[in-house]
């Protein structure tokens, strides 16, 4: 048996690789040989004739995926390769609104969310009309998020007209979307890694002061907190209704309980093991060895 983690072709700072190597080296302790490649190493194409043609489908049992190309990862699963997380699932987390739509039915605790509508016309200036209807329904301050984005950025918080128009216009030609501003969770939430459907750490995340984002790449601060039965479950819920064998599910703290706020499928562990001291990735290698040998 052997596997292979594929991190981004164009990776943006040195935790990416560290990501990989941690599981790799991880996979390899408990006896499963892993390579790390960065998806342009990785090549793929689909032939005239329809077939799906790869360079690491016949060396390698499976891949723990760590991009979010859901062009690559849909390529590899065609051609028979079991991917960690899934494409689907990766793709749904990549967008945040479709991680919305895709909780919609689940019965779990959202943030009130309206999507912008796509725009694909040059010089198209934003629909005023529109974002009055956006401001009475989830009121100011609001939070206007970019679909696509990690670490905090493309998120702003507006406070009246003026600057969610400004915010509009500023995001026009990308997948956007305006959230109710959860005030009791102001500047903090709670991220929980879940792993084969268990929650297995969990941080309290705090913001710098003057920052309404609590994310630790901002400067925020992390001290491990011990989840209630009510927000484990919310947690392990969010991950099973997705299909992710491992995310991190970030959870804003309110009196009448918690609420999603994201999904991250690809979450960095380096900070939440830090405070928690949990070997996250030795867990979700455990994991993958036992969900390949079973072949679950």
């Amino acid at each position: 048996m052997k596997g292979v983690v594929i991190i981004n072709a164009y990776p943006n700072g040195k935790k990416f690789y560290r990501q990989g190597e941690r599981i790799a080296n991880a996979l390899t302790k408990i006896g499963i040989p892993t390579d790390v490649l960065k998806n342009g190493e990785v090549c793929a194409s689909v032939q005239a004739n329809g077939e799906i043609r790869n360079n690491v489908c016949d060396k390698y049992d499976f891949a723990v995926y760590l991009d979010k190309d859901k062009y690559l990862g849909k390529m590899l699963e065609i051609s028979g390769l079991r991917l960690f997380n899934s494409a689907t699932s990766v793709e749904i987390c990549d967008d945040k609104m479709l991680t919305y739509l895709a909780l919609s039915k689940s019965g779990l605790p959202l943030v009130e969310s309206i999507p912008a509508p796509l725009c694909y016309t040059k010089n198209a200036v934003a629909n005023e009309e529109f974002l009055k209807s956006v401001a009475e329904k989830l009121g100011f301050p609001m939070v206007v998020k970019k679909s696509y984005g990690s670490f905090g950025k493309g998120v702003q918080l507006v406070h009246g007209m003026a600057e969610l128009i400004k915010t509009a216009q500023e995001f026009m030609f990308e997948p956007h979307f305006y959230q109710k501003y959860v005030s009791q969770s102001a500047g903090k939430d709670i991220r929980v890694i879940v792993i084969g459907g268990k929650a297995i750490a969990a941080m309290q995340r705090v913001a710098q002061k003057g920052e309404f984002r609590s994310n630790i790449e901002l400067g925020g601060m992390g001290e491990k907190v011990e989840l209630s039965a009510e927000y484990r479950l919310v947690a392990e819920k969010a991950a099973k209704e997705i299909g992710l064998g491992y995310c991190g599910v970030d959870l804003l703290i309110t009196q009448d309980g918690p609420v999603i706020c994201e999904v991250n499928s690809n979450a960095f562990f380096e900070g939440i093991e830090q405070v928690t001291g949990v070997d996250i990735a030795q867990k979700y290698a455990e994991y993958i060895f036992e969900m390949v040998k079973n072949n679950d």
